[in-house]
């Protein structure tokens, strides 16, 4: 039952990623999202901040459980406009410098239509540059090249670019026959979609919860504060669908969810993370326990700004974050079933 699902949110992860939605720049992929939930008949509003509230069923509205993952990527945004007609960007969220370098993008103006580019590092070519192995890729050292035949600052001002205009990077979104799903941005985008999976499950096998479940896209996660705010009442129990992380010291992979005890926030609650360690074996989720030491979630955005909750972190297993990622439809799978653990 769970494999249709998980194909489903394959698909829409796919159609997600191809919508451009760095933090600040979201407003199109959020009505997206929230069209793609009213579709399963699921009511769904966009909250004043930006974010995709959805109200998923269930019964009992004093006990309910709040969703959240989100919808905002890294990115960058143009803060000069060089002499030599490129762009100087800073960045949006974790953006890397090391990790983005010679990776096409689109300059999106206000007024003027989208621009393509490329990221590089200042005076790229190895065969003029005596220093290129020793450079730090800081964002100082780095800019937009564009695919237009400017000189210099007047001719790029001419196209209608400005200080503010947001800078998205391609996300070379790749499924392949073996089912690891490729892509910059699964970081949330692959979590966003793994819910959707969950809600048309829900929906076909009419299924409605003990308890109320709710769900918070967010768009503001990668800078800290996508969910200081709570759109509905009555939550006793938060939890955050993010990336579940994949590397050294851990033991989590691509096919398995995460289930998070600690981040570098700290601890998260030990009866949830509990429960939700015990609703893995029961539905046969395949998961794995993990402290992520460079890590903080929008569940923790939420107790920090005051919010009276219970808290827990999972995620389908991801590799190479904030990088060009990598993880896998079993990884989906296993988010769901988890997720349908928690309401069943």
């Amino acid at each position: 039952m769970y494999r249709k699902y998980a194909e489903f949110a394959t698909e829409k992860a796919v159609e997600i990623l191809g919508i451009d939605s760095p933090t600040g720049y979201t407003a199109r992929a959020a009505d997206f999202v929230k069209k793609e939930f009213e579709k399963l008949g699921c009511e769904a509003f966009i909250t004043n901040k930006g974010g995709v509230a959805v109200d998923l069923g269930g019964r009992d509205e004093n006990n309910a459980l709040l969703l959240e993952a989100h919808l905002d990527t890294l990115g960058g945004i143009v803060c000069e406009i060089k002499g030599n007609g490129r762009l100087k960007i800073s960045p949006l969220g974790g953006l890397n410098g090391f990790n983005t370098e010679g990776e096409n993008c689109r300059v999106i103006t206000r007024n003027n239509g989208i621009y393509e580019g490329t990221f590089l590092l200042c005076n790229p070519s190895i065969h003029v540059n005596g220093e290129f192995n020793k450079t730090d890729r800081s964002f100082s050292n780095m800019e937009v090249v564009l695919d237009e035949d400017v000189k210099n600052a007047d001719d790029v001002k001419k196209l209608g670019i400005m200080n503010g205009d947001i800078v998205a990077f391609d996300t070379r979104t790749v499924v392949t026959d073996s089912g690891y799903i490729k892509s910059r941005f699964l970081d949330d985008k692959l979590s966003v979609a793994a819910i959707l999976g969950f809600a048309k499950l829900l929906k076909d096998e009419n299924i409605v919860p003990e308890r109320k479940v709710y769900l918070h896209i967010t768009v503001y996660e990668e800078v800290g504060h996508g969910a200081a705010a709570v759109p509905f009442d009555g939550i006793t129990e938060v939890l955050s669908v993010d990336m579940g992380c994949v590397g050294d010291g851990l033991t989590c992979t691509e096919k398995q969810v995460s289930i998070c005890a600690k981040d570098s926030g700290g601890p998260y609650n030990y009866e949830m993370t509990t429960r939700l360690i015990e609703a893995a074996r029961k539905t046969g989720a395949d998961f794995a326990v993990d402290i992520y030491p460079h890590y903080g979630s929008d569940a923790e955005a939420t107790l920090r700004a005051g919010h009276d909750l219970r808290h827990g972190l999972i995620g389908p297993g991801v590799y190479s974050s904030h990088g060009y990622e990598r993880s896998h439809i079993d990884g989906v799978e296993n988010t769901i079933r988890l997720l349908s653990g928690t309401v069943m």
